[in-house]
């Protein structure tokens, strides 16, 4: 099970702690509920004496989903673990309907708009807003897990694949270049980019080798584009023969295989833009930054025989990576909603207003989407109801709970759990 973060009474972090021995510290009022996700507890005593162990934050970002785990290096004891949805393809979404309705608009015969001087240049460093939005999610989770556990340090996946080794694979200066995990790295790199099937016969589902298109027999190189995957069976019928022998009688088959070969994944090069600029961010928080591939991440779980998931990914990264202790751990599952938008009105699909947008957000001290908790004591409502609020500029709000939505909650029943923040959470 994953533990409590505990803050002392000036906020310093503190070595986190069992649920059980959170529940006893507040049953007996020696602390108080800080946050609700993740979910942490304050002391209502300093202790500015007590040592805690550092912890390592790990980070696997990921197109959809990033892994988050804290690891104690010493131990090997994994503390905390999340998954982070991301909304970066809702962003793109949006960003064309809105293009789409601007464009609809100038298209009318509407009064002329002189054209603003210089209003599209970027400055340096600039990313797509779904990629930026995803650097901005993992940029805020890491300030926050700094400021309730301990950290020392942070471990990221920098690359899915090194591209350098696979290049030239006779490369030298890093020590597990040399040792078994270099085959990891092109292997994984062809399973994504060939879509884990054989190249010969399209087989899937079956244990798949990695396979020279120019015979090495007849000079051909470990080069990455020199490189495919076969079948067993594929493979020993090609033997030694030149590829375009083998596949005399299938010439569009050949013609696939030689542009597939030369093609690089472009997933991948746009994924490795985006972390080398998380790679700046992390490193700006003062914290010594450890990177290593993905290659090497399947490596370590591998050896430690564990399943595939992101936040495990995320645990096994980089060498600093010790004997695991996962047992009980679930993670908190963490979705980016985002904080709404600064939409004066709402527009119908011709782009035309439909809905003005209330100017202030607040009523009553709540917004809409705080977790509340509401206790209903008089009425045909009577009950207890815990969920997401809507708001209501009369104070009659809507809530929605994990089974159903609750309509006309009087704000006077409501209180604040956790205020909007721009997540969903679920374990």
């Amino acid at each position: 099970m994953s533990k409590i973060f505990v803050l002392d009474t000036n906020k310093k972090p503190l070595d986190p702690i069992h649920p059980a021995q959170a529940r006893q510290l507040l049953r007996n009022k020696k602390a108080a509920i800080f946050r609700r996700f993740p979910f942490t507890i304050i002391l209502k005593e300093s202790r500015p004496n007590v040592e805690v162990s550092p912890l390592r934050l790990k980070v696997d970002p990921g197109a959809k989903y990033t892994g988050i785990a804290l690891v104690n290096d010493s131990t090997g004891e994994v503390v905390f673990a999340a998954e982070l949805k991301h909304r970066g393809f809702a962003i793109r979404d949006a960003l064309t309907s809105r293009r789409q309705l601007r464009r609809g608009r100038r298209a009318r015969k509407t009064r002329y708009r002189k054209p603003r001087f210089l209003n599209r240049t970027r400055p340096d460093g600039w990313l797509a807003p779904s990629l930026q939005s995803r650097i901005e999610n993992i940029k805020t989770w890491v300030n926050k897990l700094c400021r309730f556990a301990p950290i020392v340090a942070i471990s990221q996946e920098l690359v899915r694949f090194d591209m350098q080794l696979m290049s030239n694979p006779d490369i030298q200066g890093k020590e597990y270049q040399q040792g078994t995990l270099a085959g990891y790295e092109t292997r994984e790199y062809l399973l994504e980019k060939l879509r884990r099937q054989c190249a010969y016969c399209g087989v899937k589902d079956v244990p798949l080798q990695v396979e020279h298109i120019h015979p090495r027999a007849k000079g051909g190189s470990n080069s990455i584009t020199n490189l495919t995957l076969s079948c067993e069976k594929c493979n020993t019928k090609k033997g030694t023969k030149e590829i375009k022998e083998f596949l005399k009688k299938d010439p569009s088959r050949l013609e696939k295989i030689l542009k597939q070969a030369k093609r690089p994944l472009a997933d991948a090069a746009a994924v490795n833009t985006t972390r080398f600029a998380l790679l700046r961010v992390l490193k700006a928080t003062g914290l010594p930054v450890e990177t290593a591939s993905g290659g090497l991440t399947k490596f370590n779980r591998n050896q430690q025989t564990l399943e595939k998931t992101h936040w495990i990914d995320a645990a096994c990264i980089g060498k600093s990576t010790p004997i695991l202790n996962i047992k009980g751990v679930k993670p908190l599952l963490i979705t980016a909603n985002g904080h709404g938008s600064r939409q004066s009105c709402r527009t119908d699909k011709y782009g035309f207003p439909s809905r003005y947008v209330p100017r202030f957000k607040f009523v009553k001290g709540f917004q809409t989407g705080d977790i509340v908790k509401a206790v209903v004591t008089s009425g045909k409502k009577i009950g207890e109801y815990v969920g997401r609020v809507a708001v209501r500029t009369t104070g009659s709000f809507n809530i929605s709970t994990s089974n159903e939505l609750v309509q006309g909650i009087s704000y006077k029943y409501c209180k604040a759990i956790h205020k909007k923040d721009g997540f969903a959470y679920s374990n």
